[in-house]
């Protein structure tokens, strides 16, 4: 494991989309409060004409997991998911309640993005993110790039099992349903067929820098580059959905896009937004204290919750303040 490095960071990807989102917002080519038919007129089957796009960055469209058997072939192609989420019924009434898509944040937010931009969401975080920033970070690895990708090391299971982790093994869960659908095989995260596909949820490949630089600019200036202006900062962390979710089983917090502190992933507190990522992965911005922090692993842990590493990071970061 060298400086040169690249990690796939699970869902911290989840808050690049976010920010290449909020970008597009800010030029007035999308409009959170518009329904998503507006912009993907499909989307409309089985009562879903008046979910607005909002609710697709919050969690709450009640479209967590994909009803319909998809494989590994489906992910690649892109369309054959986009397509079943836009035929299906919601999963529980929209906007009642949130539950984490998993999976199908990448998809549905994806779809619009691609639809009002006019290019792949793997495209405008190139473009628009990472090449003015001078990161490495891509969502569709590039092949000269896979040779530096270290592989994921699955999480040694814990004695006892983690209580989330007991709930996501149970095939009846919404949890189990979220977090396999469509149905990708472990041995696939390893594979540069995978790395190459875009899976805005949870498939972006970079470094813990380039999640610090992509934070860094949304609350100032890196080098000449700011990716958010102030007020689409504080837009984009209000509070959308808090509460118990329905898929994790327990309290989480979400602004539009982002996560905001809560009990099991309280990042640094008050202020701070940005996203998680299975086995222990990082990002996020603190907005009151003007820092932002990235980590990226390979190692990771079998439970869910706050990593002790990360812990340990932001608390040596926080008493140089």
């Amino acid at each position: 494991y060298t400086p040169n490095t690249l990690q796939m960071v699970w869902s911290s990807t989840k808050g690049v989309v976010a920010v290449a989102a909020h970008m597009l917002a800010q030029e007035g080519l999308l409009d959170f409060d518009a329904p998503v038919v507006e912009y993907w007129p499909e989307f409309g089957a089985e009562g879903k004409e008046r979910i607005p796009v909002r609710w697709l960055f919050s969690h709450r469209s009640g479209l967590a997991a994909i009803e319909q058997p998809l494989g590994l072939e489906d992910v690649i192609a892109w369309t054959p998911v986009v397509d079943a989420l836009a035929a299906q019924r919601p999963l529980w009434e929209p906007g009642t309640a949130h539950g984490y898509h998993t999976f199908t944040y990448g998809w549905l937010a994806g779809e619009v993005m691609r639809r009002v931009s006019g290019v792949s969401v793997g495209q405008l975080v190139a473009e628009r993110i990472a090449k003015p920033l001078g990161v490495e970070f891509w969502i569709g690895l590039p092949q000269e790039m896979n040779a530096r990708v270290a592989p994921v090391i699955a999480p040694v299971a814990a004695n006892p099992p983690d209580p989330f982790v007991k709930r996501a093994s149970d095939p009846s869960s919404l949890t189990f349903k979220s977090f396999t659908s469509p149905a990708i095989p472990p041995s696939a995260f390893n594979e540069y067929l995978f790395r190459s596909a875009e899976v805005p949820a949870g498939n972006g490949i970079g470094n813990a820098r380039a999640l610090a630089r992509i934070y860094a600019a949304c609350i100032g200036e890196v080098d000449g580059v700011r990716l958010l202006d102030p007020e689409t900062v504080e837009r984009a962390t209000q509070t959308e959905a808090r509460g118990e979710d329905l898929v994790m089983g327990f309290e989480t917090h979400y602004g539009t896009g982002f996560q905001l502190p809560f009990p099991f992933r309280p990042m640094a507190g008050q202020g701070s937004f940005g996203h998680h990522g299975s086995g222990g992965s990082v990002g996020f911005a603190q907005k009151e204290l003007g820092f932002s922090f990235g980590y990226a692993m390979n190692q990771m842990r079998p439970v869910y919750g706050s990593d002790p590493r990360t812990n340990s990071l932001i608390a040596a970061l926080l008493s140089c303040l």
